[in-house]
């Protein structure tokens, strides 16, 4: 099974893709870790991305395809994969698609996790990560049990992120929707589009995803 999932920074794309990885034993995959994989490898492909992004680029289209085409060849994606934030343009999808049907594969699901954009603010300029193991919690969403002690390592310190605030969100939420719009209308034409709602409780969104699924 191929998913790819679409929504806006903070609906939960990164929560349910690991909830979807347990559950039916597929990889999440992110262009980022990808990258920046490649890079470290020293491949050539690798070497290509570090020389464009040194430059102030970003990664073209054609290294990030290549990326995914052979990262989905290892053996740990037999049972199918996620995409969690990619394709956001709609050259990208007709990428994907070409290089998937190349390999005899396509994209089973796409589901879009809809949100309210200001609920987004809240929820996203509230997140906090454990600084020693890298568990998040959220102000007043997921807490940590004890004040200022991470439930999973006792770690005492603590980081946000510099662009989790109101204004940059905010601005990050308008790109979003700007830019994945015509994504959307694509997978929509073309019937694979579904969504769920993100504003749901996290456990009824799982549900509504593994519905889908099923």
């Amino acid at each position: 099974m191929n998913l790819i999932l679409l929504g806006p920074p903070g609906a939960g794309k990164g929560t349910q893709a690991k909830r979807l990885e347990d559950a039916y034993k597929i990889i999440q995959l992110s262009t980022g870790d990808m990258l920046r994989a490649e890079v470290s490898s020293g491949s050539e492909l690798g070497a290509k991305a570090k020389e464009i992004m040194e430059a102030g680029g970003l990664a073209p289209d054609d290294v990030i395809i290549a990326m995914i085409s052979g990262r989905i060849d290892h053996d740990d994606c037999v049972n199918g994969f996620i995409l969690d934030g990619f394709p956001r343009t709609v050259p990208q999808a007709e990428a994907l698609a070409e290089m998937l049907a190349n390999k005899g594969m396509s994209i089973d699901h796409v589901v879009a996790i809809e949100v309210d954009p200001e609920a987004m603010v809240a929820r996203i300029t509230g997140r906090f990560t454990c600084s020693e193991c890298g568990a998040g919690y959220h102000d007043d969403f997921q807490p940590t049990k004890v004040d200022g002690v991470c439930d999973t390592c006792g770690g005492t310190t603590f980081t946000r992120r510099a662009d989790d605030n109101a204004e940059t969100v905010r601005n990050r939420l308008s790109a979003y929707e700007e830019q994945t719009a015509p994504i959307i209308a694509f997978y929509r034409d073309k019937g694979a589009l579904k969504t769920v709602d993100g504003m749901a409780d996290i456990d009824v969104v799982t549900a509504s995803l593994k519905e889908i699924i099923d």
